[in-house]
Parts: C-alpha cells; structure tokens; sequence
C-alpha cells in the first residue's frame, strides 16, 4: 500500500470515528431523566471544556495561553459562532425527534454555498442548485410531519445550526484567517457554558446523568471534533463532507434501534431525501477535485 493511500485511509478511519462519536448524542440525551437543556449544555460544554483544555495542555506544553491568544479576532468570532451551535443543539434536540436535528444540521454545505454566494459572489454549480432544491423538498416534508407531532420548534432552532456553521466558513474565508480549530473549540465550550449558566441554575442534574452528559462532552463532542479535526489534515474537504453524512445514518439508526425513537413517515421520507441530495452533491465534488490536474 503506497503511503498516499495509507494516508487516505487512516483520514477514512479518523473521519467515520468522529460521525460515530457525534452520533451517540441521541442516545445518551434519550437515556437521561434530566429534561433540561441549558443544564445539559452548561455541563457538556464544561466538560468538553475541561477534556480539550487537558489535550492541549499535554500537546503544547508551555505554550497553551500563547496557542490560544493566536486565534485572535476572527477566531473568538468563530468561536461565539461554535458556541451558539452547540447550544442550539440541545435545544433542539430535547424538543424534536433525533432524527430531524441531524438531518437538518447536515445542511451546513449547502448553507455555505448560498452565503458564500450572498456575500463572497462564489459560483454555486449547477449540481448544488439542484441538491439545494432537492433538500428543500425534504425540509419541507420534515417540517409538515414536525407540525403533526409537536415539534415545530425543535426544527426551527434547529435550523440555526447550519446557518452559524456557514457564517463561520464564510467569515474565515472573508478575512482569508486560517484559525487553530482546537483552541478555538476550547474557547467555544467556554464561551457556551457561560451562555447556558444564567439559565441552568439551581442545578438539578444526578450522579447518573452527570456521567452521561461527562460521556457527551469528552467522547461525543470533544473527542468527535479531535477526530474531525486529524482526518482533515489527511482527506479534502469534500470527502470530509461526503463521510460526515454517516452521523445522520448512524445518529438516527442507533436511537430508533437502542431507544426506539422512530420519526414518521413523512420525516423519514424527507431525511432520506436529504441524504441523497447531501450524498450525491459531495461525491460529485469529489470526483471532480480527483479529476483536476495536479
């Protein structure tokens, strides 16, 4: 096996460990008997907090506080944008079905492409346009079945998910910032458990659940977002996007098998519609970027 392969496989490896380490998000929330979102926030942003902050340490030593001034500007935006994501996450997800919150947050490259159309004048190729009208179809069946079963809001904050994720790549690639992603995750954390604090309090939250949150932060959210971070130094960012479609797959498999959360018909019908649209768009944009010379 040529070293360049063995590269690509080991970004493969890196990159279906980060969708499964995102994915157990809706077993671990389903199997609490705590129901409030801003506590499970502020404890799995401090956890993964305290997790990154232990990472770093070890990997940069002595020069963690400098590593963390560097992100500068541009990356304490980014991470307030991080942050709002990951509190708009549990929001949603503890008012509409697992299944819809991932379908949804997997909009995020074609919300990129329509901002970065909107405010940097990138062309959207055809095949994205087509892909965009596809996903709105299924938005739209996931949104009907939403009014049916009460969660129309959980889809709604939902929704703000991709759209922080977008603003974010588009003001990087505005400013032309090249951001360290993990302090930047760091600060992320901190800055949402300190959004999610004011409203968390008095704390209610069991020895049981606590542990389930510590699981989130360390091994769904922290480490998930390590592994994304390694498999990018190894795979091009369309294959990142194509794979990253597996959280959906796996989040909403796991928390109908384990759980038995089931969404409807029209919800299943409209995610898989997405899927599809998210699945071809990437893989086209993968053999395209194959195809170019050098």
């Amino acid at each position: 096996m040529t070293l360049s392969r063995q590269r690509h496989r080991r970004g493969v490896q890196l990159m279906v460990g980060a969708t499964l380490c995102w994915a157990s998000a809706g077993i671990l929330v389903r199997s609490m008997d705590l129901k409030d979102s801003w506590q499970m926030t502020f404890w799995r942003s401090l956890f993964m907090t305290v997790f990154l902050f232990l990472v770093l340490a070890v990997q940069y030593r002595g020069a963690l506080l400098q590593r963390l001034h560097a992100v500068g500007v541009v990356g304490i935006v980014s991470s307030v944008l991080w942050a709002l994501s990951f509190v708009c996450f549990v929001l949603a997800i503890n008012r509409t079905v697992v299944a819809n919150v991932l379908v949804l947050s997997g909009l995020s490259p074609f919300a990129t492409a329509l901002l970065g159309r909107l405010f940097l004048h990138e062309r959207v190729p055809r095949r994205t346009i087509l892909a965009m009208l596809a996903a709105v179809l299924g938005i739209v069946l996931l949104f009907v079945d939403s009014i049916a079963g009460g969660g129309l809001a959980g889809n709604l904050i939902a929704l703000a998910i991709p759209l922080t994720f977008s603003c974010n790549v588009v003001i990087l690639r505005r400013t032309h910032a090249e951001v360290d992603m993990v302090p930047t995750l760091l600060l992320a954390g901190l800055i949402s458990a300190v959004m999610a604090l004011p409203f968390a309090l008095p704390f209610a939250a069991s020895s049981k659940d606590l542990g389930l949150i510590a699981i989130m932060g360390v091994v769904q959210l922290g480490t998930g977002c390590l592994l994304m971070v390694r498999a990018a130094s190894y795979l091009p960012s369309a294959e990142i996007g194509l794979l990253a479609v597996l959280e959906i797959v796996f989040g909403t498999s796991s928390t109908w098998l384990v759980v038995g959360e089931r969404p409807g018909w029209l919800a299943l019908t409209g995610g898989l519609i997405v899927i599809v649209a998210l699945v071809i768009n990437e893989a086209v944009a993968l053999h395209i970027r194959r195809l170019a010379p050098g």
